[in-house]
């Protein structure tokens, strides 16, 4: 059964489901894995924004990562 998700759980969702792809498939770009977990995961223009900036804000803290 299918319920409504908490807010915010798409985004944890595609967080977890991104953190896995790029251990997987470490060659992947990564701006090619936040697009397709944003359309698996049926994030809104808002929540896309806001895991895309996760990841820029973690790329300025560590740009090696």
């Amino acid at each position: 059964m299918t319920g409504i998700l908490p807010e915010g759980e798409n985004v944890r969702r595609a967080l977890r489901w991104i953190a896995e792809e790029r251990r997987a498939r470490p060659d992947a770009p990564l701006a090619k894995l936040l697009d397709e977990a944003m359309r698996r995961f049926d994030l809104t223009p808002i929540q896309c924004e806001r895991l895309v900036e996760l990841y820029r804000a973690a790329r300025e803290r560590d740009p090696d990562a």
